[in-house]
């Protein structure tokens, strides 16, 4: 059998994608969605490559207005003024929000630079359905965390969720579990929206939102392969993200439960490669967030042991340590947690 401690994942090439490159580069290994600009390069609205036609606003799906808490963002405002900084009216306020606080600024304001810049540089996924995805006809951005990126610029900005996304208040850039935090340290993002799991250790590094959702992690495989049991795994490839929390979990999930099994795990760039992986055979095993995997169901695969639940994933959104953009975005999510907003939007794209 195996050490579980020496069986960290491998970072694999499949057929006609590349590994990741550093941050400022393009990013390269998730399948591309046509004319998506590289990673490290905020769109205004959606995305497009120089040269080509100007893309048009995601307009996407819209609901129930969050009702905002304005004493407390008032609050928030006043303390933001305090330090130069103006904080506006919050989440998804109604179409009579106005501008509260100052538009001057102190140095070093998050706020104030996002203000001052007239937009929101928010990461987000692109090839996971419900969440952050790219429709390259379409040429937009979708999905839950999409729409609560609009709900935060709301709240900056003073103005209705409605509005928000008319006029186009966010910068939308994809991101994979690589690039995300570094894209905040050098202060390309000021938000996170990205399926990304709270854990003690990034709190180290990053602020994080209260929880918006809570997920599981689950195992994809084929129903041709025969598997029923998770034990059936020993020795089997296991296909994982790099950057995630998922092999830990797995191998966490193996002790507590007395499993003796023992795969090997292979890390790569994006979602879609690990499932053209699984589909082709060349691993045996796709293992992911469960509503990551909802996107990627279909007739042929199967979940092994559904009812087997570990791996708890709390999703949050991240701002820099310390930044005074930080307590709005928590606000935010609080407001559109209690309002059923955001159980709302879980259901509408499919989230249950």
């Amino acid at each position: 059998m195996k050490n579980l401690a020496n069986t960290a994942p491998r970072a694999v090439e499949a057929r006609g994608h590349e590994l990741e490159r550093p941050i400022a580069a393009p990013v390269q290994g998730s399948i591309p969605a046509v004319g998506v600009r590289p990673a490290a390069v905020p769109v205004r609205g959606s995305v497009a490559a120089a040269g080509e036609r100007p893309v048009a606003p995601h307009r996407g799906r819209t609901s129930a207005f969050c009702p905002t808490r304005r004493s407390l963002l008032r609050g928030l405002a006043a303390s933001a003024a305090l330090m130069g900084a103006g904080v506006l009216a919050g989440c998804g306020a109604g179409s009579g929000a106005t501008q509260q606080g100052s538009t001057s600024a102190a140095p070093g304001s998050k706020l104030a630079a996002i203000q001052a810049r007239g937009q929101l540089n928010a990461g987000v996924k692109k090839d996971v359905p419900g969440y952050g995805y790219y429709d390259p006809a379409a040429r937009t951005y979708e999905g839950m965390e999409i729409d609560l990126c609009y709900q935060v610029a709301a709240s900056i900005f003073g103005v209705s969720y409605e509005e928000a996304r008319e006029r186009e208040l966010v910068a939308f850039t994809d991101v994979t579990p690589k690039t995300r935090g570094p894209l905040i340290d050098n202060d390309q993002l000021d938000i996170v929206c990205a399926t990304y799991t709270i854990t003690p250790e990034r709190r180290e590094s990053w602020d994080f939102s209260s929880a918006y959702r809570t997920d599981y992690v689950g195992l994809m495989v084929k129903k041709r392969s025969g598997f029923k049991r998770i034990a059936d795994l020993d020795g089997r490839i296991i296909g994982v993200s790099q950057g995630a929390t998922t092999q830990g979990l797995i191998e966490q999930m193996l002790k507590d439960e007395g499993i003796d099994a023992t795969p090997e795990f292979l890390a790569f760039s994006g979602y879609p490669i690990i499932k053209s992986s699984l589909d082709a055979g060349n691993i045996d095993c796709f293992a992911m967030d469960r509503s990551t995997l909802a996107g990627y169901m279909n007739e042929t695969v199967e979940l092994l042991e559904p009812e087997v639940k570990f791996g708890e994933q709390q999703y949050g959104i991240a701002t820099k340590k310390g930044s005074d953009l930080s307590a709005v975005v928590d606000q935010t999510v609080l407001d559109c947690a209690a309002s059923g907003w955001l159980d709302e939007k879980i259901k509408e794209w499919g989230l249950v």
